[in-house]
């Protein structure tokens, strides 16, 4: 079992920047990969970022490329989500997720290639 735990949301103005951080806690060497979802309410989570735990190598839907980073500190078993230039439609919760080495891989905007989810954090992007 991985337990995740977002924060770092609030109110921010457009063009303005927030930096999220998630604590994984648990068994968190079967995790493969760490990843940032959105969503609003009536609409479907949408992928945002994924980050391989060992190596580093981010991931990016093309919505966000250029405008959002993914890191991660293995030490503190923290990944991070550094959010720039941020729009209206940006206002979202933001969801940490964790794959499980070995699960199925359906595609890094598939919900069923994740196992573990946070609760969530609002972010509500002002102009």
């Amino acid at each position: 079992q991985v337990q995740l735990e977002e924060s770092g949301g609030g109110l921010v103005q457009a063009e303005g920047s927030l930096r999220l951080p998630c604590v994984a806690s648990g068994s968190t060497s079967e995790t493969d990969l760490m990843g940032w979802f959105r969503q609003t309410p009536g609409k479907e989570r949408e992928f945002l970022a994924a980050i391989a735990w060992l190596s580093g190598t981010p991931y990016y839907a093309e919505s966000v490329k250029g405008r959002f980073t993914i890191s991660r500190d293995r030490v503190k078993n923290t990944v991070f989500l550094q959010m720039n230039s941020l729009k209206n439609e940006d206002t979202a919760v933001y969801y940490c997720a964790a794959r499980s080495a070995g699960r199925r891989f359906l595609g890094y905007d598939d919900e069923r290639s994740w196992l573990y989810w946070g609760q969530g954090t609002q972010v509500t992007v002002s102009s």
